[in-house]
């Protein structure tokens, strides 16, 4: 990244500003802003996330938003209430309260006299979640959003279940902000108070994960704050980017497909990070995107921002498989309204292990047909990578030959010409399970001539929820049933002497929770399906080979690394017990915050185990240690989520411990059931 000084305006910085709400509690803000919007004012453009502006995201931070202030905005970053520096408790995700809070910090922003009244929303993940959420209320301020790696359905394309099955990272997740939630202000900032405000948030806390999975079904829970349910109610434009790699690969073309209003989507080959900062790259100057963005919807500059494709992708080549990629080759193509009129659907029938040649478009596929069996062990996903990569530690799927052992695997012949896709796949199958609760994975893999299979995208299904995520109903075993599972977006290239492989599994663990026993599938030959969005490669880019510019930021905020971090991804298994374990841990360290004075450290361990082919073997565990220490303030937070089952109940077993030096001030502990519910 290329580090900028000199900026079009001199800018100045306020680090805790509070903002009252109408409740009472007041919640803080750090502020940058061109030094003369004191008597020039400037839009605002607001970030407003849980993740501790005055330590945690404050190099993140200070390489963003100054660089933007210097274009001419006042840039506003808040702690979600309960968070950070802000009051009060935070106790769960998107609540209506957040949402109302962020439309009272808009109206008050659009009310400095610093701000010329209009303002915007930005922010990647929970920050994207919050604008977008926000744009659908339609506070009066607000007059554009810029997202990156978000959805709009927060039951069937979040990190909490997909295609009905429960995914590990509801468990990951629900520790982070366990851990999050419960971290202490800063004394430097909110003064004696700390201890107060530290206690009321420790007190109130639950662990989140009990609320996910009280709802396994897409209920009133889930509909609440997913834009898919009423498009219509976004009316301002939508700059919305992602990356392949991440877990939120199919939401910007839902967006263009369904918004009405001036939208833009980019994609590129990144996982769960902005696009300046995307590994694997090619990251690109997306705060200079930004800057015409916010100037054309906020300022009203005629620069040409919407001009060109609709649509922005990298069209990713072929590689070997890894587990991280530092670069992704491939190149930028666009589409000039998406659907895309450049894409065509190829369907394909599954017959004796092979992915036959594509049939006519108005063909009906084959009744009948020989069937296939699989029952697949529990060791097919140790190799799944995470559902959202952040590509630290090294968290991509790796060769999926080690997978397609216990899979059910359909083959293309050799490609005589290479073929592209951009979109995303699907895989109709004509089957019959021989339990009342199945699942199944569909993968999609590039496989070389030497046999090495790189994962290109995937797709699971709950068959309980094959018609329903509202309404599931048990499977009736032997009868035939009909089921389509949409894998996730994605562009990609084929190359010729390659093959194209649909493998299926009816089981993905630890990505995803098994079904409380295995199931045998069988798969109807003729009458089962793989269709592919193909993109002709005669099709022109209708774009640059060079789109965007180098990234940029501002210089980042001075650290030094106290103690080193620690990366670790560890499969094994154990041939005498036939345990079976995927570790994690992901160590930042402890840095110092140099203009504070303030030492800070992160440690997150994640394990998950399995013991032979038993299903209600499965388990999985997530702690979390944080700590702050500036002089004598020494404080600490260790959260510890575990979560089992047997065939009829989830159990969640959490505690909750905090420090003040080495004396424990805080303890509790919960012991909960959870009945399954066809999952």
């Amino acid at each position: 990244m290329r580090y900028v000084t000199n900026l079009p305006y001199e800018t100045k910085e306020e680090e805790h500003v509070t903002i009252p709400m109408s409740d009472g509690v007041r919640l803080s803000a750090h502020i940058w802003r061109p030094t003369s919007s004191d008597q020039e004012p400037v839009p605002a453009v607001l970030e407003y996330i849980p993740y501790r502006k005055r330590d945690l995201t404050a190099v993140r931070d200070s390489v963003h938003h100054p660089y933007l202030a210097g274009h001419g905005y006042a840039c506003v970053r808040v702690d979600l209430r309960g968070t950070g520096d802000s009051e009060g408790v935070l106790h769960d995700e998107y609540l209506e309260r957040e949402q109302a809070d962020a439309e009272e910090i808009l109206a008050w922003l659009a009310e400095q006299h610093w701000c010329d009244g209009g303002t915007g929303m930005m922010g990647i993940s929970w920050g994207a979640f919050a604008a977008l959420q926000v744009a659908a209320r339609r506070p009066p301020s607000l007059k554009a959003i810029a997202i990156a790696s978000f959805t709009d359905d927060r039951h069937a394309d979040d990190m909490h279940y997909m295609g009905g099955a429960l995914l590990s990272d509801n468990l990951a997740e629900a520790g982070t902000m366990f851990a999050y939630g419960t971290c202490p202000p800063d004394p430097a900032v909110v003064g004696d108070r700390w201890r107060g405000m530290w206690h009321e948030r420790l007190e109130n806390t639950e662990p989140w994960v009990l609320e996910w999975l009280r709802h396994q079904r897409r209920d009133d829970y889930w509909r609440h704050a997913s834009v898919c349910e009423d498009y219509t109610s976004v009316r301002c434009p939508v700059l919305a980017s992602s990356g392949w790699a991440d877990g939120y690969s199919n939401a910007v073309t839902r967006l263009l497909g369904n918004l009405d209003v001036p939208r833009k989507g980019l994609i590129g080959p990144w996982s769960h990070k902005f696009p300046h900062l995307g590994e694997p790259g090619p990251a690109i100057g997306y705060l200079q995107e930004l800057v015409r963005w916010w100037d054309h919807w906020l300022k009203g500059v005629d620069n040409g921002v919407m001009d060109g494709p609709m649509l922005l992708a990298w069209m990713q080549d072929s590689v070997p498989p890894s587990t991280s990629y530092e670069e992704r080759p491939g190149r930028w193509v666009g589409e000039p309204h998406w659907p895309s009129p450049h894409i065509r659907p190829e369907t394909h029938p599954l017959t004796r292990h092979t992915i036959g040649p594509a049939l006519d478009a108005t063909a009906a596929p084959a009744e009948g047909g020989a069937a296939m069996t699989v029952r697949s062990p529990l060791s097919v996903g140790q190799f799944a990578g995470k559902w959202a990569s952040y590509n630290a530690p090294p968290d991509l799927p790796y060769d999926q030959r080690e997978e397609d052992g216990g899979s059910l695997v359909f083959d293309s012949e050799p490609l005589t010409e290479p073929v592209e896709i951009l979109g995303s796949p699907s895989v109709e199958l004509d089957l019959t399970v021989s339990e009342p609760v199945a699942l199944v994975a569909a993968r999609l893999s590039d496989v070389s001539p030497d046999g090495a299979a790189t994962r290109v995208s995937y797709g699971i299904l709950n068959l309980t929820r094959r018609d329903s995520t509202e309404s599931p109903e048990p499977l009736e075993p032997g009868r035939r049933y009909r089921a389509t599972i949409p894998l996730n977006g994605v562009a990609q290239a084929f190359p010729p002497g390659h093959r194209i492989r649909l493998s299926l599994s009816t089981s993905y663990w630890p990505l995803a929770w098994p079904a409380p026993k295995p199931a045998l599938l069988s798969v109807h030959e003729h009458s089962s399906t793989l269709t592919l969005p193909v993109r002709p490669v005669d099709e022109p880019d209708e774009v640059a080979s060079s789109p965007f510019g180098e990234p940029e930021g501002t210089p980042p905020l001075a650290m030094t690394q106290v103690t080193p971090p620690e990366e670790r991804w560890d499969v094994k298994r154990d041939l005498i017990d036939y345990r079976s374990e995927l570790d994690i841990v992901k160590d930042r360290g402890t840095v110092r915050f140099e203009d504070i004075g303030l030492e800070a450290g992160r440690r997150a361990h994640e394990r998950y185990t399995a013991v032979a082919d038993d299903f209600t073997s499965v388990g999985g565990e997530t702690t979390w240690t944080m700590r702050f220490r500036r002089d004598d303030w020494d404080v600490r937070v260790v959260t510890s989520t575990r979560l089992t089952c047997d065939e009829t109940d989830f159990f969640v077993d959490a505690t909750l411990d905090a420090y003040e030096a080495d004396r424990r001030v805080f303890s509790r502990t919960w012991n909960e059931t959870v009945p399954r519910d066809l999952l």
